[in-house]
């Protein structure tokens, strides 16, 4: 695996190479003979020695409609998405009230529910991507409105369909990115080498184990108790450091329509119809 994983690397690093040198104009008067002739190891080597392209390079490579953002196709496919959690739910919600399910043993009734409890889930998945675009500002670009349109989609897709509070995720997250993949500086993942594990949190060994089972672990130990980065119900740990008040109560405000959102469900449809149509699809 780590072999054909590495070739792979390789080979789309020369791609990138070759883009490289045609881009900056710095080839021979063959720009493919160089790079080209270019075997496996020589260009592991260069991945060895942290010369992979510049973002910018990347940039230059992809076509310029990459860039483009059109607000009104964002939010068509936003509402379909949301359209699609709120019918599959409502589909869910309204055979788990029939007599017809009620009157069935409890195997009989996970048996009935399963599909459409993975159907929800999956929509609910798509609106989370929608979600996370919103945290990125690419639902909309527009210099007027484009913050506002982000927010609201995102208060939408990941506070009140998600339960997870926007603001605050959508700060780890970018926290996340500014330190990819580094060992001690990422945040939303717990990096480690394999043989210091058992020097882990606790909580984050568990997890480790439990990862794929949603809700509500991983919701309570990495939304909840912060576990690593920081709370993102309770404000504290190093993901709020030198965050000032106004963000704190901006961060607040998604925390509040999370709240809301699962404290109005669960109200209406009691504990166990809360459990089977909402907290299961999410799991």
């Amino acid at each position: 695996y780590h072999s054909t994983q590495q070739q792979a690397s390789a080979t789309s690093l020369r791609s990138s190479i070759l883009a490289d040198d045609v881009i900056r104009g710095t080839a021979s008067n063959d720009p493919l003979s160089t790079v080209a002739d270019m075997n496996d190891e020589d260009i592991a080597a260069m991945m060895r020695n942290d010369n992979p392209p510049l973002p910018g390079t990347i940039m230059k490579m992809l076509p310029k409609d990459t860039f483009q953002v059109d607000t009104a196709t964002s939010l068509m496919y936003a509402g379909l998405d949301v359209a699609a959690v709120v019918g599959s739910m409502s589909f869910l919600y309204a055979v788990v009230q029939s007599d017809f399910y009620n009157g069935l043993p409890i195997a009989g009734q996970a048996l009935t529910v399963a599909p459409l409890q993975i159907l929800t889930g999956f929509a609910m998945w798509c609106t989370w991507c929608i979600g996370h675009d919103a945290g990125h500002g690419t639902v909309s670009k527009s210099t007027k409105f484009g913050k506002g349109i982000n927010r609201l989609v995102g208060e939408i897709t990941h506070s009140m369909i998600c339960l997870t509070p926007f603001v605050p995720w959508a700060l780890s997250h970018k926290k996340h990115h500014l330190n990819h993949n580094h060992l001690e500086k990422d945040f939303s993942h717990q990096w480690y080498i394999r043989e210091e594990a058992g020097d882990l949190h606790p909580l984050i060994q568990a997890s480790y184990y439990i990862r794929m089972v949603f809700f509500p672990f991983l919701y309570f130990i990495y939304l909840f108790t912060g576990i690593p980065d920081g709370g993102h119900v309770l404000f504290y740990g190093r993901m709020w450091e030198g965050e000032s008040m106004k963000d704190k109560l901006d961060g607040a405000l998604s925390v509040a329509v999370s709240v809301a959102t699962a404290g109005t469900l669960w109200h209406n449809m009691g504990t166990s119809d809360f459990a089977v149509v909402c907290m299961a699809p999410w799991t």
